[in-house]
């Protein structure tokens, strides 16, 4: 395991060195002298490491300087995907200009590329900070009169660390408490995978739940493990999220005032046959709707097949900032986002309130959804 994280980690900080070097060949040739100055090597090589070495920092430290120092290199890290980008069209386009003999000055075209790429990074930070609410309808066959405009919120991938901390969970509970639905479902990737003061990121849940009579949110707010939420042993964060009084559905079926609930943690659904025998364990009634709350769109036939009602899932981030949106098209397909069908099974898949990586959203927004019952 720990050769293959090595193996892994070299990889990735050799293509960001390679990108950095490609990023500096590409400054120098259009912008000349001053784009090859020792500063702008130096800030360049800096750069070239820094997200790797913020990484591995921030697995042992969530002190401050150590959040600010990923944050800034999560930041460059997505600005320095645009500039990767605007480098490949500078040579793109002075190979056209002098094809067709357009009389393009290659420095103004390495201008307006450039300049363009950080105002795209800058509209990604502004847009992934800007939560909206997600508002839509679902129709359940068989559903109890009484959940009948009822509401549930679905909150995924919030990925709470080093960018998005205590400050961000806490807005999120204030829209959640502003919204009043009658059921949270919590999808996964409720943490990003880096150190963090569990107990100071569960706390704002205690606005919701049980402490207060009646609750907030009167039926609860349940909870599922994503994939970085694996990163860490469930006792580093299982405790405060439970003393917060959120219930963790671990593999498990409850009954919700006649809807049944199922949870199931990623790992398993990752693995068709165990995933099969973890839905016959909870033992739905096909008669009477059910919601799953699994983390990812993942072989969503066998739910179906099982009778579940209702997914609900996130996981995708809809590839979070162009153009990686469209490489999640081509993995995802339709099941990227929103409410979609498979047979009689209504699948819900959200884009996360939060980011992973660079704090950047082009093409996605984040989002926390309500659903109204019908």
């Amino acid at each position: 395991m720990r050769s293959r994280l090595i193996v892994f980690i070299c990889i990735v900080q050799s293509v960001l060195l390679l990108g950095h070097w490609f990023l500096y060949v590409t400054w120098r040739a259009f912008f000349g002298i001053p784009a090859s100055s020792a500063g702008v090597k130096i800030a360049l090589g800096v750069l070239s490491v820094s997200f790797v070495l913020a990484s591995l920092r921030a697995w042992y430290s969530h002190q401050p300087l150590v959040r600010v120092w990923y944050t800034i290199s999560a930041v460059w890290l997505g600005l320095a995907s645009y500039f990767l980008w605007a480098a490949v069209l500078c040579w793109i386009v002075v190979g056209a200009d002098r094809l067709f003999g357009l009389g393009w000055a290659p420095r103004s075209i390495a201008a307006v590329l450039f300049t363009a790429a950080a105002a795209a990074g800058a509209y990604g930070v502004i847009n992934a900070a800007w939560l909206r609410v997600t508002r839509i309808k679902v129709a359940l066959p068989n559903l109890p009169e009484h959940w009948r405009g009822r509401a549930a919120a679905l909150v995924s991938d919030t990925h709470l660390g080093h960018v998005r901390n205590s400050r961000f969970i806490r807005r999120v509970v204030r829209i959640l408490a502003r919204l009043k639905p009658d059921i949270v479902f919590l999808a996964g990737d409720l943490y990003d995978g880096t150190a963090g003061d569990f107990e100071k990121l569960a706390e704002p849940w205690v606005e919701l739940t049980t402490p207060h009579s009646p609750p907030v949110v009167p039926y609860g707010v349940y909870y599922i493990a994503g994939n970085h939420d694996e990163f860490y042993r469930d006792a580093e964060y299982h405790g405060p999220l439970v003393a917060a009084g959120v219930r963790e559905l671990n593999n498990e079926k409850v009954e919700v005032d006649g809807l049944q609930v199922v949870g199931i943690h990623y790992r398993d659904a990752t693995h068709p046959d165990r995933y099969r025998a973890v839905l016959r364990k909870a033992a739905l009634d096909s008669a009477r709707p059910s919601v799953l709350l699994l983390h990812a769109p993942y072989h969503m036939e066998i739910a179906e097949e099982e009778g579940v009602s209702l997914q609900l899932s996130g996981h995708t981030h809809g590839g979070q900032f162009f153009p990686y949106t469209w490489i999640a098209r081509r993995v995802w397909g339709k099941f990227i986002h929103g409410l979609q069908q498979l047979g009689d099974l209504k699948i819900f898949i959200s884009y996360g309130a939060g980011t992973w990586g660079p704090p950047m959203r082009v093409g996605t927004f984040p989002e926390i959804v309500l659903i109204q019952f019908e």
